[in-house]
C-alpha cells in the first residue's frame, strides 16, 4: 500500500500533519511511501497531490512528486512516473513491433494510462490499436491529466473500449499483429492476476495472433531478489504455450526495481541489434530515449542468477496456482 504524509521523518502510518527539522527552522514536508515488501519502502517527496479519487475497482492519485515530476498511483502501487515512464514504455512496445515483419493492428490490454497508445502510435506501419481498459474513470483521468499522451487518445486510429480484457477478446473474431499486455501487477484482490494464466494464453492470447504474431506483457519486478514473484513464472508459463520466448529487463529509477517484460511467439526472435536499429529508423517517428538494439541486446541478457533461476522455473501461472507481487488491491482492502 502506497501512503500519504506529511510528517517528521519518520513515518508512523497515520498520516497526520507533522514538522521536519531543518536548521533553518521547521518546515512541513510531504512524502508519498510504498510498502514494496513486509520489510522494507521506498517514499519521496512531494511538492503537492494534483488528485485522488476512488473507481469501482481501484483508488487512483495523481501526484506532483519532487524527484520524478506527476506520478500516477494505483492500489497503493506507483504505475508511471513524468521523468523516466519513457524506460517501461519504450521497453513494452518497441521490442515486439519492431521483430515483426508488418505490424498493422495491435490490442492493448490495459494501458488505460495512454503511453503504451502513444509509444504504438509512433510506428509508420500501424494502422488501427485497439486499447481496452476495464476502468473508465482511469481512462478519463489520464485524458484530463496526463497531457502527454492527449494526442495519442485523439488519434484516429485509436479505439478506445471499456471492457474487461478477456470479455472483449472472447467477444471479438478479429485478429492481431501485436497483443500487449499492460495490465496492472497481478495482486492479491487485484482485477488484473487472472490475465496472467496459462488457460488466457492458451484459449485467448495465442489464437487471437494471425500468423507471425507476436505477445507481449509487462511481467513484474525482476530484480536479483524480485524476479521470483512473478517473472519467473510468467516467463515459464508463457514458454508452455509459445515456441520462442525471450525474458528481458531493466531498471526503472522511480520503481526502485529492475523491471521485466517478457516476448512470445511461435516465430523466432531473430534479428541483430544493428538490423534492430535500422527498423529502428525506417520505422518509428521520432527518437526513442532509452531503447536501440544494443540496449535490448543488453536487456534480453540476463544476469547469471536470474536466467538460472528462470531456467529452473516449474511453477505455472494459473487462478488455483496464482502468484502474487507484494500488496493488496481494492477487494481486499478493509
Amino acid at each position: 500500500m502506497g501512503e500519504i504524509a506529511c510528517s517528521n521523518g519518520i513515518n508512523n502510518g497515520n498520516g497526520i500533519n507533522g514538522k521536519t527539522h531543518s536548521l533553518n527552522g521547521y518546515r512541513k514536508s510531504c512524502w508519498y511511501e510504498e510498502e514494496i515488501e513486509e520489510n522494507l519502502r521506498w517514499c519521496f517527496a512531494l511538492n503537492s497531490i494534483l488528485h485522488t479519487g476512488v473507481t469501482r475497482y481501484q483508488d487512483i492519485a495523481l501526484l506532483d512528486t519532487k524527484p520524478f515530476g506527476k506520478a500516477l498511483v494505483i492500489d497503493g502501487k506507483l504505475q508511471s512516473a513524468e521523468t523516466d515512464e519513457f524506460i517501461y514504455h519504450e521497453n513494452l512496445v518497441h521490442p515486439a513491433l519492431i521483430y515483426h515483419p508488418n505490424p498493422k493492428n495491435i490490442f492493448i490490454m490495459g494501458g488505460g494510462e495512454g503511453s503504451t497508445a502513444r509509444e504504438l502510435l509512433r510506428h509508420k506501419t500501424v494502422n488501427k490499436v485497439v486499447m481496452c481498459d476495464i476502468d473508465e474513470e482511469v481512462v478519463e483521468f489520464c485524458k484530463s491529466y496526463l497531457v502527454v499522451n492527449r494526442e495519442a487518445f485523439y488519434d484516429p486510429r485509436l479505439e478506445i473500449i471499456i471492457n474487461d480484457a478477456r470479455a472483449e477478446l472472447e467477444s471479438r473474431e478479429e485478429c492481431y499483429d501485436v497483443i500487449v499486455g499492460d495490465l496492472a501487477d497481478p495482486i492479491e484482490g487485484g482485477p488484473c492476476y487472472k490475465l496472467y494464466t496459462k488457460s488466457f494464453y492458451e484459449s485467448l492470447i495465442k489464437p487471437r495472433l494471425k500468423q507471425g504474431g507476436i505477445f507481449v506483457t509487462q511481467a513484474g519486478p525482476a530484480g536479483i531478489f524480485s524476479h521470483t514473484e512473478v517473472f519467473s513464472c510468467i516467463y515459464n508459463t508463457l514458454r508452455q504455450v509459445f515456441k520462442y520466448v525471450v525474458p528481458y529487463s531493466a531498471h526503472i529509477p522511480s520503481y526502485a526495481d529492475i523491471w521485466g517484460w517478457v516476448l512470445a511467439s511461435d516465430s523466432p526472435f531473430e534479428l541483430s541489434a544493428e538490423e534492430l536499429d535500422i527498423r529502428m529508423k525506417q520505422r518509428i517517428r521520432g527518437e526513442n530515449r532509452y531503447l536501440d538494439g544494443k540496449t535490448f541486446s543488453s536487456a534480453s541478457t540476463l544476469s547469471k542468477a536470474v536466467r538460472k533461476s528462470l531456467d529452473n522455473e516449474t511453477h505455472v501461472y494459473t487462478e488455483g496456482t496464482a502468484r502474487f507481487i507484494y500488496g493488496h488491491g481494492k477487494q481486499n482492502q478493509a
